[in-house]
This record gives C-alpha cells, sequence and structure tokens, in this order.
C-alpha cells in the first residue's frame, strides 16, 4: 500500500523475514513450497478486507480478460496480481512503496510459474513510473488510505490509463467525516492515515478524468466477515498461514477496532467500476 510519507508508510507494512516466515507456514500447513499455486498462498496472499472472494468479485465487475495490461497500484506481496494472471490470463504490473512487499511479491511470483505473466516494481503511487496510457485496467485493493494527497493518487491513474480504460478499487474510506479508532491494519495512529470521506470521493474522482461507472457499498458483508475472522481466532488462535504474518502480534486489536468502525459508521467499504 503506497504513500507519500514513504519513511512512516514502509516502517508500518515492512517484514525483513516475511517471506521466510510464509513458506514455513505454508509448509506448516502441508503445502509444498517447491510447488506452489497461486491458491495456495490465499490465506495470507491478499491484504484487503475479505481477501480472495473480494478480488474474485472486483475482477467480474469490469469484465478483465486475456492479453489485457492491469497495473496494481499497491500491490502488496502480490496476491491480487497472480490471481489476475493465473485466472485471467492478463498480464499484470505491480507497485508498491514497501520494498519487503515487491521482493516477497517478486519471489512468490517465481515460485508459482507466473514471472512470465507479472511483474513487479518498487515506487510510490502518486509518482508511477509508467508512460501514459499504458494500461487497460487499473487494480487498486486498500490503498488510498496512506495516502494524503488524492489528487495526485487518482491523477497518475487517470494518466497512465487508455482513453475508455477502467479504474477497479476496493476500498476503504471515512463516513460522515468520522475519525476511525487505532490501531487498524493500514494504521497504528492517525499520523498515516489519510481516509477519503465515502461522500465527496465521486467528485475526487470527476475532478482527476474518472467518472463512476459502478458503485457497491460492502461494508455490511465486511462486517460480518471480520466477525467471523475475529471469532475463529478467539476460538482457536491463528492459523500458521493468515493475515498475522503481515501484522504480527497486533492482528486482533486491529481488526476488532475495524469491526468497532464498521458498527460505529465511522468507515465504509466500496467496491467500484471508474472509466477515463
Amino acid at each position: 500500500m503506497p504513500g507519500n510519507a514513504p519513511l512512516n508508510v514502509e516502517q508500518h507494512y515492512g517484514r525483513p523475514d516475511l517471506l521466510e516466515g510464509i513458506l514455513d507456514a505454508v509448509a506448516a500447513s502441508g503445502g509444498d513450497i517447491d510447488n506452489l499455486a497461486p491458491a495456495d498462498l490465499a490465506p495470507v496472499d491478499e491484504f484487503h478486507i475479505r481477501g480472495r472472494e473480494a478480488t474474485m468479485e472486483l475482477a467480474a465487475r469490469a469484465g478483465i480478460g486475456p492479453d489485457m495490461r492491469v497495473l496494481d497500484v499497491g500491490c502488496g506481496i502480490g496476491g491480487s496480481a497472480r490471481y489476475l494472471a493465473a485466472e485471467r490470463c492478463c498480464h499484470v504490473v505491480g507497485i508498491d512503496l514497501t520494498r519487503d512487499y515487491i521482493e516477497v511479491a517478486s519471489a512468490l511470483a517465481q515460485r508459482t510459474g507466473l514471472a512470465h505473466r507479472v511483474e513487479f516494481h518498487h515506487g510510490s503511487a502518486t509518482e508511477l513510473p509508467f508512460a501514459d496510457a499504458g494500461f487497460d485496467i487499473v487494480w487498486t485493493e486498500h490503498v488510498q488510505m496512506n495516502i494524503a494527497d488524492k489528487a495526485a493518487f487518482y491523477g497518475e491513474i487517470a494518466r497512465v490509463l487508455k482513453p475508455g480504460g477502467r479504474l477497479l478499487f476496493h476500498d476503504i474510506f471515512s463516513r460522515n467525516g468520522n475519525e476511525p479508532h487505532y490501531p487498524v491494519p493500514w494504521a497504528s495512529e492517525p499520523s498515516i492515515g489519510f481516509l477519503a470521506d465515502v461522500d465527496t470521493l465521486p467528485d475526487i474522482l470527476a475532478d482527476a478524468g474518472l467518472q463512476v461507472l459502478d458503485w457497491e457499498d460492502r461494508s455490511a458483508d465486511s462486517l460480518a466477515w471480520f466477525r467471523k475472522a475475529v471469532a475463529q481466532f478467539n476460538a482457536m488462535g491463528p492459523a500458521p498461514l493468515g493475515l498475522h504474518l503481515l501484522m504480527g502480534d497486533s492482528a486482533l486489536p486491529k481488526f476488532e477496532n475495524l469491526i468497532r468502525n464498521l458498527q460505529e459508521g465511522r468507515i465504509a467499504v466500496i467496491q467500484s467500476v471508474a472509466v477515463r
């Protein structure tokens, strides 16, 4: 999840031993780390609400198909990029501000046999190192919350999209100007949390040259997912392979605060498609 406060954001997400931890957890779960399939990594691969299920929904919204060129902005460890490459047969470029994530994403692409369809770059979402109009799709899940300059973020997305290209996003926004309770997965405290307000987002997108085509509030589904995840965590502890590998010991209080924020209407979870 890239942002415009590089040191703090990268420190928040960075995990120098992440690859080793993931491979050890796959092995502990009975997986073969020398013959990995993208599905083997699903419990940890996609650092966003509702995981693989949400990724599948978002891909279906815009009909991503073979040979499309997709940019995943804030790609994390590359789970969504590998899913799209494997299941939709498109070419995906990922970029993320957290160098540890990019190193893990590249290594897992090799181990899953997808390096010919995915590539990963270290860099900022507000200064994308790509040419104008180079992508059919820009994809982003749970990214803008770490970026203060929304105009630069969405402006860069519009710049690299082809005319008629689409932005697909699954993201968390503030509701009614309310501040969330911290810590949450994207920020241990407010200094690196920059949620756009859900009611002003369409205007922000329009100012960047992006028109909303499809919009769905998935807050209720997200709340149910988190309640189930926390109940399982409390009952059985963390599974060997899961998002706690990305969040460390603070995973449970962060999930509990997300439940509280959703219950109190402080945040909204939106899936949407916009066109350039």
